[in-house]
């Protein structure tokens, strides 16, 4: 016999300070949430609630999702609040149609910085850089395709968006909330920060010196990304080992996402 539900609390007034966190999304997702963060849509919402890294706060659920939701919410911590509201008042309550109708409010994790989340990887630890990446989709698919090829961490610079932001978090289809990363402040010079933790970095560029098919693995492998147009700097540059995607007739690029998941397919097929 399956174990009962928890108490489902309703919501009838989209002004009950209860979900004050999930009201108006897009608008607090824009300007922070303070250490909290909106998952959308049943998978995300399942990896967060398996997941270790972050703690979920309560969930906001169409009423039609319950049921549908039902072996996630008898295995919810007791006492976490399960909130359920007609479909109009939720879509008032976060500011658009919410056709998913399944959301959850997160806390994440204790952030730490670069030096301390690569010191103690493994030898053969594989790890992506992004540098000056602002589109969510971008950085979402970068973090889905880490996910999916075993990445051990990703190193944002202090240019790229937030990975927790909600649309990058569904994009990511929630990688974002597996893989551990953390978010450089202004200044820090990645690829220094890599060498002096013992990783060699490899950085894509139209004008790489070694084709990637050609190019051999370093047992401690940082990847950097560059953001689509001006890419990586100059310095950057002159500093790595760079890699090319060589194009059909002169073409000149992939999208970086699409680039991310060819280069991590073929840095991992044999490590």
């Amino acid at each position: 016999m399956r174990p009962p539900l928890p108490d489902i609390i309703p919501i009838t007034d989209p002004d009950d300070p209860r979900i004050a966190a999930y009201r108006a999304v897009k608008e607090r997702d824009l300007v922070g949430r303070e250490g909290l963060f909106i998952a959308e849509g049943e998978v995300v919402v399942r990896v967060l609630a398996r997941t270790p890294r972050h703690q979920m706060l309560s969930l906001l659920l169409a009423e039609r999702q319950v049921a549908r939701l039902g072996d996630l919410l008898v295995d919810l911590p007791d006492g976490l609040p399960v909130y359920q509201a007609a479909q109009a008042v939720m879509d008032q309550i976060v500011g658009f149609p919410i056709h998913r109708g399944i959301l959850g409010l997160g806390r994440r994790s204790a952030l730490t910085d670069g030096a301390a989340l690569l010191k103690d990887m493994k030898p053969n630890a594989l790890v992506v850089g992004l540098s000056g990446l602002s589109n969510h989709d971008n950085v979402g698919g970068i973090f889905r395709n880490a996910a999916a090829f075993g990445v051990d961490a990703v190193v944002l610079d202090s240019d790229c968006c937030d990975p927790l932001y909600r649309k990058a978090i569904r994009v990511s289809v929630g990688g974002g909330l597996l893989v551990p990363f953390v978010q450089l402040a202004p200044g820090v010079d990645m690829v220094e920060l890599f060498a002096a933790e013992g990783f060699e970095t490899l950085s894509l560029s139209p004008s790489g010196q070694v084709e990637l098919a050609d190019c051999l693995r370093p047992k401690r492998c940082a990847v950097l990304f560059g953001a689509e147009g001006p890419g990586l700097s100059a310095s950057v540059l002159a500093r790595t080992r760079t890699v090319r995607l060589t194009m059909a007739g002169g073409f000149d690029s992939l999208n970086v996402a699409t680039t991310s998941g060819i280069v991590l397919h073929h840095l991992t097929r044999k490590a």
